[in-house]
């Protein structure tokens, strides 16, 4: 979910390395989230957005290969037609019709996404590919009625450039992520997100008809923590740590590993409420922390390396060369079974449940 010119999505296919079957824990969180939504949508959702000819439009942006989205949308489609039936008891208006559009970066596995689709019999809904960077438009003013993201906005539209310069005082040398342990980084990868936030809330802001919802799901750090006291940043640093291992033994150069860093920042959650408050196009409806499903629950190695093997799959290749990769998570499967995760001593990542109102 980076700039198409720098465009790394989750790992295509439906083998076994795919995002297909390895989003168990993202599915978990937009379960979570489901109850919530349909009562947003049953409170917040305006009756008068029904009048185009009984067509409700719903574009879900980082729609990745499935099967998430499908079930996100599903959700929205079901509490849509439950609210027209709720509240029009004498069935007087046309039956809806719903168009949905799926959107991710131009080489997104599109091909995966619409072969797993529910079959036509069982969908209830039109289906459009939409394929391009959601830091700018993608869809025609006042188009949408009700817009979804669920854990995309932490992915920039591209790497912070002063991390990868040698002589830069955010020079992100011995890590492969923004961890919070160099304040110079931190504060690169922070203007890096202020600008993509902004530029996704004011494109959402052209689409969305006045009156519609846009929901927004996902993680942050609580306040005051940093991201390398969170088992995510923890595994990450330790990929970082394998990368160099690989680098020592001549499996890669040092040179690629230290100009190697992901596009991927985790605000606190005050950062993230100031910078959507900004945008005075939505009212927030809701902004609140919600619990993961998983987060209680320790997570085996085995789930952990093949979870972030088909997020990062597709990055590392591009920059390292496609022989690194089974090489590194070989080395991170022996690293996590060497030095397991302490889970009671991690710090928790934030998930947030965000609803906007177009104004």
């Amino acid at each position: 979910m980076t700039s198409a010119y720098n465009s790394f999505p989750m790992t295509g296919g439906n083998g076994q390395h795919s995002y297909l079957h390895n989003s168990s824990y993202q599915k978990a969180a937009i379960d979570g989230a489901e109850e919530k939504t349909r009562q947003c949508i049953l409170e917040k959702l305006s009756r008068q957005l029904n009048s185009d000819l009984g067509i409700v439009r719903i574009a879900d942006f980082g729609c990745s290969s499935g099967p998430n989205t499908f079930h996100a949308v599903q959700n929205i489609i079901d509490t849509v037609k439950f609210k027209q039936l709720k509240e029009n008891n004498e069935g007087s208006l046309m039956p809806l019709e719903f168009q949905v559009f799926f959107n991710d970066q131009p080489n997104n596995d599109f091909n995966t996404l619409f072969r797993t689709l529910p079959p036509s019999f069982q969908r209830e809904y039109f289906s459009v590919g939409v394929p391009g960077s959601f830091y700018g438009r993608l869809l025609p003013t006042q188009s949408i009625h009700i817009g979804h993201t669920s854990y995309t906005t932490h992915w920039l539209s591209e790497v912070p450039k002063d991390v990868c310069v040698k002589n830069s005082l955010a020079w992100n040398k011995n890590y492969i992520l923004c961890n919070n342990a160099i304040e110079e980084v931190t504060k690169a990868y922070k203007i890096q997100f202020i600008k993509d936030m902004r530029v996704f809330l004011e494109a959402r802001a052209e689409e969305i008809v006045h009156g519609g919802l846009m929901f927004v799901l996902g993680q942050c750090l609580a306040d005051g923590v940093n991201m390398s006291e969170t088992w995510q940043g923890i595994v990450v640093d330790t990929i970082g740590n394998c990368l160099m291992d690989m680098a020592k033994s001549g499996l890669t150069s040092k040179e690629k590993v230290e100009l190697f860093n992901l596009p991927v920042y985790f605000p606190q959650f005050s950062e993230l409420k100031r910078e959507i408050e900004r945008n005075r196009c939505f009212t927030i409806e809701t902004m609140e922390t919600i619990s993961h499903p998983l987060e209680d629950n320790p997570l085996s190695n085995n789930f952990i390396i093949s979870m972030f093997r088909a997020i990062l799959n597709t990055i590392i290749k591009e920059h390292f060369g496609e022989g690194v990769v089974n090489e590194l998570f070989d080395r991170l499967a022996k690293k996590l079974a060497m030095y397991p995760i302490d889970f009671k001593k991690c710090e928790k990542h934030v998930n947030y449940f965000i609803l906007l109102k177009r104004n």
